[in-house]
């Protein structure tokens, strides 16, 4: 049987990788040892999830271990060897505001310990499939001068401007521009993936996702945005939104459908790429937007006040242009909207959470 490893397994992404890969028949060995509850508390806790992935998938294999530790994780791959065809490194420390409080913490995970999966790969396992979920903030506050203009409930890219039809693509640079700790990183990290794709020839790919999100996310205030707003509109518990009016513009991407892109990069890979993933035009929503949303869909109306000031090296506007993917793997195709996503939030956390 095929081996799959899952770093971050029992997170939003990892965790519907797990299954997705699970489900087409492979025995995928889970990595995570619940560091999110370091982070973020019981919010962020996911030990519900590797729970639940043990109790209901056969051939999974969870494995409580830490991507900063290099010989534990060689041991790892050294045993899965020429069976291991896939990693899907998931695994993060994924807060702008929490990177800045321990920044030596956060560039082990997330640029040291990308560098020990890369290196584990390359020794014991060079023939598998690596893909790496990073994100957009690796473009630092560079989206923020594009040409943007207000509108009564969310901001906007001026229409004469080559990004407005489709979103940001990949020219955009990544230097000379303002980035949190968290950012830079996971550029360290996103720079590794490429080089290890172009010099050592192993068939890399960066993700560079907008908002991920989904009904397994495990949503703290300091990270997953739209089910955490979810969470505080369906228990009452005050919301703040940072900056920009409230009117900052996000495109959401559902864990489903970023999996199935995962899917049709791993079965004809092209080492080295480089992608923007996340709802595109197909779904996006401004915060306020999104209260407007859940309200509609929970009946119940979020408590939030909006403070003056954005978090650093936040975006005001991102619409991911996805573009270049859908050239590369035509066959993929957004499943979810903005609207479906929310709904799915809103019945788990209404289920989890005990509200009606």
């Amino acid at each position: 049987m095929s081996v799959a490893i899952v770093t971050g397994s029992s997170g939003l992404i990892g965790s519907e990788t797990t299954r997705f890969l699970h489900d087409k028949g492979m025995h995928v060995v889970g990595i995570d040892n619940n560091m999110r509850k370091y982070f973020f508390g019981e919010d962020g806790s996911v030990e519900w999830n590797t729970k639940k992935l043990t109790a209901s998938l056969k051939n999974f294999t969870h494995v409580d271990a830490d991507i900063r530790d290099f010989d534990g994780m060689r041991k790892i791959f050294a045993r899965y060897g020429k069976d291991l065809q896939l990693v899907v490194h998931t695994a993060a420390q994924p807060s702008h505001d929490w990177a800045a409080r321990e920044p030596f913490t956060d560039f082990s995970i997330n640029a040291g310990g990308t560098l020990n999966v890369l290196e584990c790969l390359r020794q014991e396992a060079p023939g598998a499939v690596l893909i790496f979920t990073s994100t957009n903030k690796v473009y630092g506050d560079t989206p923020n001068r594009l040409p943007l203009v207000e509108k009564d409930r969310r901001w906007e890219v001026d229409q004469k401007h080559p990004f407005f039809k489709h979103g940001i693509d990949e020219t955009m640079s990544i230097d000379q521009s303002k980035h949190s700790v968290f950012g830079v990183n996971k550029a360290a990290a996103d720079l590794l993936v490429q080089e290890y794709g172009v010099n050592f020839g192993l068939k890399t790919a960066c993700f560079r996702g907008g908002c991920l999100t989904g009904p397994a996310h495990s949503a703290a205030e300091l990270h997953g945005f739209l089910a955490y707003l979810v969470k505080c509109a369906v228990t009452g518990r005050p919301y703040t939104i940072y900056g920009y009016k409230g009117k900052q513009v996000r495109d959401n991407i559902h864990s489903s459908d970023l999996v199935s892109a995962f899917w049709h990069y791993f079965n004809n890979p092209r080492p080295g790429a480089v992608y923007n993933m996340g709802g595109s035009r197909h779904s996006n929503c401004s915060v306020l937007e999104a209260a407007d949303m859940v309200a509609e869909l929970s009946g119940r109306k979020l408590n939030y006040t909006i403070s003056d000031q954005a978090r650093t090296g936040d975006h005001i506007w991102w619409i991911s242009d996805v573009r270049k993917f859908q050239k590369d793997y035509p066959g993929w195709q957004f499943k979810y909207s903005i609207k479906d996503i929310l709904q799915e939030i809103v019945a788990a956390a209404q289920e989890r959470m005990g509200s009606q």
